[in-house]
């Protein structure tokens, strides 16, 4: 029986959406302005990388196929040098927004077909009665931030008041999110987490996609780190995914990353939950290894998006991009005849675009494994269509939405 591996990049976008235009994102690409800020000198960074964006596993995968097709343009150095090693295509997302719940939950075979709440860019930006909800549940002496801010920033602004006055940091951005900063030591982690968990309450009645645990350590002397016990709280799907129909086919699911919080911990099988990227697709791996016949791994690689897109780090994107790159041959020597791998994103985060936050953006669509078909897919008109193709790979019915490519 085959088995598939599902890996999310978290942000890899390849392109502007045709409504990108209403999101503010018109011309974003990530992977195509990486690539030729690279090409042009400013993707280099003395100890971390130089030179043209290099990525051949991919390149032989599609990506710079699946880039000129989503965009017209193909991107410095990733065209094919060789025969080609998988199928190829890109994704278009019809759910609302430009958030990572969005784009999962389309992935996963539910696009998002209402609208999401928000908190406006003003001063303060939470209603008053959430927040004076929150310091009274909390038992909070008050909160910090109430505004639209970068999350490293915010800590280094705010992050001295906050051990001195004990009130933690509170703060969103355009996307649809609370975000809860505080310190692990003198806060406390677990107290973090059921402040957050009372936050979600609290955003129900706003639609609010997520609620976001933001630990740090650190002194006001040494300076603010963010720790790998980030904690998303989610609000559910509002229907099965494609998790659900595994979970009541009795396959074996494993979740590697953040996606057990991104589907709030519905039918998320075996979660596994390590810091970085390195770290994820070694788990993603050794899950693969492991993994019954029928099964299926469902990864998120996050340090793209919160390491390097929201930061506006090119030299760190391309080099994390490189990174995973070098380990495609990896994930090619576990897999077994029959199983299916589909490397894709969730929405874009264009290190070189204004601002720090997402962009709206096509997603690369790349599938391969042993006995798998070659060549093109073309352009898939839901992002639904990935969750559809693992299911058919998986000889489960789907019930929901999307196409495969199979």
């Amino acid at each position: 029986m085959p088995r598939a591996l599902l890996i999310v990049l978290d942000s890899v976008g390849i392109g502007g959406a045709e409504d990108a235009a209403a999101y503010g994102d018109a011309g974003a690409d990530t992977v195509g302005h990486i690539a030729e800020a690279c090409a042009a000198g400013r993707g280099d960074q003395a100890g971390l990388r130089q030179g043209l964006l290099d990525l051949p596993h991919m390149t032989a995968l599609g990506l710079g196929l699946a880039c000129e097709a989503s965009t017209g343009r193909m991107p410095p150095n990733l065209a094919p040098k060789g025969a080609l090693k998988g199928a190829w295509g890109y994704g278009v997302e019809t759910s609302k927004g430009k958030d990572t719940p969005s784009g999962h939950w389309e992935i996963a075979g539910v696009p998002v077909t209402f609208d999401w709440g928000y908190f406006p860019n003003t001063i303060p930006s939470f209603p008053e009665q959430l927040t004076a909800a929150l310091i009274e549940r909390g038992n909070l002496p008050g909160i910090l931030g109430n505004k639209h801010a970068s999350g490293t920033a915010v800590i280094d602004e705010l992050g001295a008041e906050h051990m001195r006055s004990g009130k933690p940091i509170v703060y969103t951005s355009v996307d649809s999110v609370l975000q809860i900063a505080a310190h692990e030591e003198t806060f406390g982690l677990e107290r973090l987490y059921d402040l957050c968990r009372i936050g979600r309450e609290l955003c129900d009645e706003y639609k609010i996609g997520r609620v976001i645990a933001r630990p740090f350590i650190g002194s006001p002397e040494t300076g603010f780190k963010r720790t790998g016990n980030r904690k998303d709280f989610a609000t559910p799907t509002p229907a099965d995914t494609i998790l659900d129909t595994l979970a009541k086919a009795g396959r074996s699911v494993v979740t590697v990353g953040k996606i057990g919080d991104i589907f709030a911990h519905r039918s998320t099988g075996k979660e596994v939950k390590p810091n970085g990227n390195d770290a994820c697709l070694s788990a993603a791996i050794a899950a693969l290894q492991d993994l019954p016949d029928g099964g299926f791994v469902f990864a998120n690689l996050v340090d793209f998006d919160s390491e390097f897109g929201h930061r506006r780090d090119i030299p760190g994107y391309a080099a994390a991009l490189e990174a995973f790159d070098r380990r495609v041959p990896e994930i090619e020597a576990a897999l077994q005849d029959g199983d299916l791998v589909i490397i894709t994103a969730d929405h874009g985060n264009d290190p070189s675009w204004r601002g720090s936050d997402h962009t709206r953006e096509h997603v690369p669509i790349l599938s391969f494994g042993r006995g798998m078909a070659q060549g093109a897919i073309g352009r898939r008109e839901s992002f639904a269509d990935i969750g559809a193709s693992v299911l058919e790979h998986l000889g489960v019915r789907n019930p929901g939405k999307g196409r495969s490519w199979l």
